[in-house]
């Protein structure tokens, strides 16, 4: 019997409180709602000005992916920029800047299908992050960054000629080399 009493009782609360939250869930203020209308509205409209957010974190993903040794995941970021690489829109750029977007697009699409095509061959991977690399640069350069992104050097690599990436840190984690020698680097730039 108390059992019972004791279930009710619970069954009681439980209910009083759903609605409790239902209520104060319903309850936004005009304020609220125009607050998440207007931040709904400008993370469209940031969207719909083709940003390359969506194609700088695959690119980011690939690095990390390289740094960490794992070719599975550095196809995958490869995959992630092929599909991203569309969605830029480029209805504001002048035609000096298309042109030079149409060109840098079509080398990330060639050197990321070879990156996605290579799982088990990391070093070729790697290879085609020094070209990812540069095109990167050149869109920071072009077009600008959202965030601050760093210009990380590695003198040894390729037999000493070295070669870059870019990484959203200033911290160092060697793509190139990955875990053996993964802070071997030196930011030598800041794009903004």
């Amino acid at each position: 019997m108390t059992m019972k009493h004791l279930f009710v009782g619970l069954l009681a609360s439980s209910v009083l409180t759903l609605a409790a939250c239902n209520g104060a869930s319903e309850k936004k203020s005009e304020s609220d709602v125009h607050t998440e209308t207007t931040v709904s509205n400008e993370s469209n409209a940031a969207s719909d000005q083709g940003t390359f957010s969506e194609l700088f974190s695959h690119y980011e993903h690939l690095t990390f992916a390289l740094s960490s040794n794992n070719d599975k995941e550095a196809a995958n970021a490869a995959k992630g920029m092929l599909e991203a690489l569309p969605k830029i829109n480029t209805e504001g750029f002048s035609a000096e800047q298309k042109s030079t977007f149409d060109d840098i697009a079509a080398d990330i699409q060639e050197h990321s299908e070879h990156i996605g095509d290579n799982i088990g061959n990391i070093a070729h991977q790697r290879e085609h992050l020094v070209i990812l690399s540069k095109d990167f640069y050149d869109i920071a350069k072009e077009f600008g960054t959202e965030k601050p992104m760093y210009k990380i050097f590695c003198s040894m690599y390729d037999d000493n000629k070295g070669a870059y990436w870019l990484s959203d840190s200033k911290e160092v984690k060697n793509p190139y080399y990955g875990e053996d020698m993964l802070t071997c680097g030196e930011v030598q730039e800041e794009l903004k």
